[in-house]
């Protein structure tokens, strides 16, 4: 089975090596991890993942700078995001935000991956 490509946005290292360690630990998807918004915008042109995961708050470029400049980038517009935040509470559910999903932190792999494999089946519908 090929593996679903996942770049995850985070400048919170230890929640991405647990996000990473649970969704690689499915066997559905391969995940690279970048620590702050250069460096995810640099992986995301350069490996074209199916899929980012993007935390809003982050120092230097935040999450939201980042997702403008993935929908203003040819090689990386398509790429669908889901923001992972802590600006939302987990009892407000997902939001779904000018059509970006959003999830609150704390997440769940298994609803992560709900959303993940939602997102990506949306794509391949466009």
């Amino acid at each position: 089975m090929l593996k679903q490509k996942i770049l995850m946005v985070d400048d919170e290292q230890d929640f991405c090596y647990f996000v990473k360690l649970n969704l690689e630990k499915s066997g559905k998807y391969q995940v690279m991890t970048a620590f702050n918004g250069e460096e995810g915008l640099r992986l995301a042109e350069e490996n074209k993942p199916d899929l980012i995961l993007l935390d809003i708050v982050m120092q230097g470029m935040d999450g939201g700078e980042v997702a403008w400049k993935l929908i203003n980038n040819e090689a990386t517009k398509d790429i669908p995001v889901i923001f992972i935040t802590a600006l939302i509470q987990p009892g407000e559910g997902d939001k779904v935000i000018g059509k970006r999903n959003f999830l609150a932190k704390p997440v769940t792999p298994e609803k992560l991956m709900k959303k993940i494999d939602s997102a990506l089946v949306a794509r391949e519908m466009r």
